[in-house]
């Protein structure tokens, strides 16, 4: 009976966080400084690349830590059951 205790608080903390995803403002994601917009919607199509190219370069190093944590992760996740 204790091993279903906390499967049922892990089952209701999930579906509280998907209910609460539901209540945030979508504006709150949406928030942008007004001089960087204003600078980028006025810019040229060479300059708007190269700001693409730079949201694509800050992406991909986090991107890349999160996936070889996810593999390592999965690789040693019967490392401690076996012993």
């Amino acid at each position: 009976m204790s091993s279903q205790i906390p499967s049922a608080i892990r089952r209701n903390t999930r579906i509280l966080a998907l209910l609460g995803s539901f209540f945030v403002p979508s504006v709150a994601f949406a928030q942008n400084c007004a001089l960087c917009y204003t600078q980028a919607a006025g810019a040229g199509a060479r300059i708007a690349q190269a700001l693409r190219s730079g949201i694509v370069i800050l992406v991909l190093p986090p991107m890349l830590i999160c996936i070889g944590l996810a593999v390592m992760t999965y690789r040693k996740r019967n490392q401690f059951n076996e012993e």
